[in-house]
């Protein structure tokens, strides 16, 4: 059987990949240092038009959107924030080493403002022309090259397409079996070990900078899928805001280490050779999402 030349390329490429690099000479800088040594051009702050605050009883969870994957449920998103539509809501499930999902009970409808009700086009994947992609070099188990696009987790394949990947915080989107069931109203992090089987079959639309703690520590539901069998069990959402809604005094000023810069190609070679005196073994790889995406206040 004659094997394609993309196949056979990818072949040797796999093949290639099984030495491990050659660990870095030079010191061996700690993250931290990594971080408080770069400059203040490697950092960006969060857009707030496009970061949302979702506040609990428990504090604020901040959600950093991204419109690069799918762009029509990540504006469906921004749309249902300006209509105010999760003032009220509900986290309605917590699964275990999976994730944590909210969104408005069937008996507490409200006004969708000008979010669309159905969005057809499913969006699990795009085209990559015209994005940025810091791409890794060790190879990944569901797709043909793994990197970073404007401070998100990125897969890309040899068809030209991109998608957003399930790593640890990312949001997606929440459907029922048929792929155009989803409208963004229930929504979805990631807080256990990262479910990559679901990439390129959810919409994706953002990530949690700040306030994880707050959803990883909710009691588990008892229900089919991590959901709250009794209602009473639900944890309140009080609001959720764009931070542009909000005055300057009452937002929280963060900026993101841009995926694009020099200090995060060395957090990258930071954590792929771990050379710190507890490592006995580095190993000269790293997945994709053990990879940092540093956030820090703005200065």
């Amino acid at each position: 059987m004659r094997v394609s030349g993309f196949l056979a390329m990818a072949a040797l490429a796999a093949c290639a990949s099984v030495s491990l690099d050659p660990e870095p000479s030079g010191p061996v800088r700690s993250l931290g240092e990594i971080l408080e040594q770069s400059p203040a051009s490697d950092w960006a702050p969060l857009d707030p038009d496009w970061t949302l605050y979702m506040e609990l009883a428990s504090g604020r969870v901040i959600i950093a959107l991204s419109p690069d994957f799918s762009p029509e449920h990540a504006e469906n998103v921004r749309a249902l924030a300006l209509a105010h539509y999760w003032d009220g809501a509900s986290i309605n499930r917590v699964q275990d080493n999976y994730v944590v999902q909210w969104g408005r009970a069937e008996d507490s409808p409200r006004d969708m403002g000008a979010a669309r009700a159905e969005i057809v086009a499913h969006e699990y994947y795009r085209s990559a022309a015209g994005l940025p992609f810091t791409p890794l070099q060790d190879p990944d188990s569901y797709a043909d090259q793994t990197g970073f696009t404007n401070g998100f987790w990125a897969g890309r394949n040899h068809r030209g397409e991109t998608w957003m990947l399930h790593c640890y915080g990312a949001i997606g989107v929440g459907r029922e079996n048929p792929p155009n069931t989803g409208n963004s109203t229930e929504l979805y992090t990631v807080i256990g070990q990262s479910p990559r089987h679901l990439d390129r079959n959810l919409a994706m639309v953002g990530r949690i900078v700040q306030g994880m703690e707050l959803l990883t520590s909710l009691p588990r539901g008892t229900g089919v899928l991590g959901f709250y069998e009794n209602p009473e069990q639900r944890v309140p959402i009080r609001s959720v805001r764009l931070a542009s809604e909000l005055p300057a005094g009452e937002r929280t000023n963060l900026e993101a280490l841009r995926t694009d810069s020099a200090t995060f190609r060395a957090v990258i070679e930071s954590r792929r050779h771990r050379r710190e005196d507890f490592f006995v073994e580095p190993t000269g790889r790293v997945n994709v999402c053990n990879v940092p995406l540093p956030v820090r206040a703005g200065r």
